[in-house]
């Protein structure tokens, strides 16, 4: 019952919000902002798709299992902290070197702080499911807002601004609906992340309000710093009784398991898929 409800609350809100904001921002051609927002909630949403198919179709061997795990969350972190690097941080300290420094550091530390407090531990489940849904709309509601408040000086929209959003909202769909689907909670509280985006960045587009480049360094800094703290939480980590262990659904504890050889050295899957994931997004920059 109670996951139904939150199931229809994150269609009602993510899609409501989008269906107004479309409305408004095209009725004072705030297109721009729109292409943006449509863009980060569509490639969230595909990539929460592909995270939630992918989720339920782990099969195999202990071992298979880890291995494509590991390579999922792999790919997908590497891909997100490069992703951070090569667009969020730059656009962050490019308003104010010093500010947009202390912005990221509040993010990454304001990230723990709620994942930290929101986390719950209980039985046969990954607590870590949830916090990683306000985390992921706190970054994506930071980055609106300045998006908004500076969309009359952004670049024109083009393959390297579609490459920016594409390498971190898709694999961060990815990755926050597999964590979801495991928990047997709905896919769909990724909406309202998802629309968080073009929620903030109409409203002050339209408004455009007087604001500093000290303000914009800031709260660009802290959404970019939140979203580093998803994707660092998202590295696969080898650990006995570690969440790529719970998700393969092996013991806490390697005494358990019979054959624990046959289990390969999943570390050096792990350490793989995350260079891989980052040598992608690299050179997709470097080709555009």
């Amino acid at each position: 019952m109670l996951r139904d409800q939150r199931a229809r609350w994150a269609v009602g809100l993510g899609g409501g919000s989008m269906g107004l904001m479309t409305v408004l921002g095209l009725a004072v051609g705030l297109t721009k902002l729109l292409a943006i927002g449509w863009t980060a909630f569509l490639v969230m949403m595909a990539g929460a798709e592909l995270g939630r198919r992918a989720e339920r179709q782990i099969v195999g061997t202990p071992g298979q299992r880890l291995r494509r795990l590991a390579w999922a969350y792999g790919l997908s972190s590497g891909a997100m902290v490069t992703s951070a690097a090569l667009f969020l941080v730059p656009n962050a300290v490019s308003h104010d070197v010093s500010l947009g420094g202390l912005g990221i550091a509040l993010g990454i530390v304001g990230g723990f702080a709620v994942h930290t407090i929101l986390h719950r531990e209980e039985p046969g489940t990954d607590g870590s499911a949830g916090p990683v849904v306000w985390v992921l709309s706190m970054h994506a509601l930071g980055a609106g807002l300045v998006i908004g408040a500076v969309y009359a000086t952004m670049p024109a929209l083009g393959a390297l601004l579609g490459l920016a959003i594409v390498s971190h909202k898709g694999p961060a769909g990815y990755a926050a609906a597999r964590r979801l689907q495991r928990r047997g909670a709905p896919v769909s509280l990724l909406l309202w992340p998802a629309a968080a985006v073009c929620v903030a960045a109409v409203p002050v587009g339209l408004i455009d309000p007087p604001t500093s480049d000290a303000v914009h360094a800031v709260v660009f800094g802290t959404a970019t710093g939140l979203f580093l703290h998803v994707a660092v939480d998202f590295l696969p980590r080898c650990g006995w009784g570690s969440e790529l262990y719970r998700a393969a659904n092996l013991p806490s504890a390697p005494e358990s398991v019979p054959r624990c050889e046959g289990l390969g050295n999943v570390r050096h899957h792990a350490v793989w898929s995350t260079l891989v994931g980052s040598v992608l997004v690299a050179g997709c920059w470097g080709l555009l």
